[in-house]
């Protein structure tokens, strides 16, 4: 049985082909670089424009974004990969949860958006914060070195899900936590404007993440997030 939902997956993951950036990673309802599909349809990465439709309070990742923080069960000196950091609002919270001690790898495609991350670092005071232009395929990474990544939002946008989710899987230390932050498509339910790369629910993701080779730690619930899940797996120790 394992095996044929391997191979099914696999020829899932053979017929997609790659994204981690503003084009294909921001939505509706959050705040990875994936805002809405209009949103990356209308404008030329207007800096501008992204803060306004990502960083508003109604949207529930913004609204939440404590309550979120708070889930992580950061520590200082841990170091975090914002994946498809976008705007930066979470990869600022990671650098002052962190403190001095710890380090933040933001990483996008867009190198707008990570200009934009550097300058809003320098004007916080922020000198943990490290930006990394990650490629379609590849978050370019170093291997073993961060214990949490978190992606929000984003993954439904990941066209190479497979290639991706390896070099994520590459860059966490043994032991590490990958959390997974994304819109819940309910079974049976039609898929409401701005989210129509969201091919599946959370069973869907989970499934698909295991096939990588993390284990599934759980769901958490997180005051605030109603139409997006929080997922947590972890890299097995080696």
């Amino acid at each position: 049985m394992r095996g044929a939902l391997q191979i099914v997956l696999a020829a899932a993951f053979a017929g997609m082909a790659a994204c981690s950036g503003p084009a294909s990673d921001g939505a509706t309802d959050s705040d990875g670089p994936a805002a809405e599909d209009e949103a990356a349809a209308e404008d030329d990465v207007n800096i501008d424009v992204w803060l306004e439709r990502m960083e508003v309070g109604s949207r529930e990742l913004y609204s939440a974004r404590d309550a979120v923080i708070a889930a992580l069960d950061l520590e200082a000196g841990d170091v975090v990969a914002d994946i498809g950091a976008g705007t930066g609002l979470y990869t600022l919270l990671f650098a002052e949860k962190v403190g001095a001690g710890g380090r933040v790898y933001a990483e996008d495609i867009e190198p707008r958006f990570l200009d934009l991350i550097n300058r809003r670092a320098e004007d916080s005071g922020f000198d943990n914060i490290t930006a990394v232009l990650g490629r379609e395929n590849d978050v370019t990474l170093p291997d073993d070195a961060v214990d949490v990544v978190f992606i929000a939002d984003t993954y439904h946008y990941f066209s190479d899900r497979e290639a991706v989710m390896k070099s994520v899987y590459r860059a966490l230390k043994p032991g590490g936590s990958l959390i997974l932050v994304d819109y819940d498509l309910k079974p049976g339910e039609t898929r409401p404007p701005g989210k129509s790369h969201v091919r599946f629910g959370r069973a869907g993701v989970i499934s698909e993440i295991e096939y990588i080779g993390f284990d599934f730690a759980g769901d958490r619930a997180v005051e605030g997030l109603e139409e997006n899940y929080f997922l947590r797996f972890v890299k097995a120790d080696d």
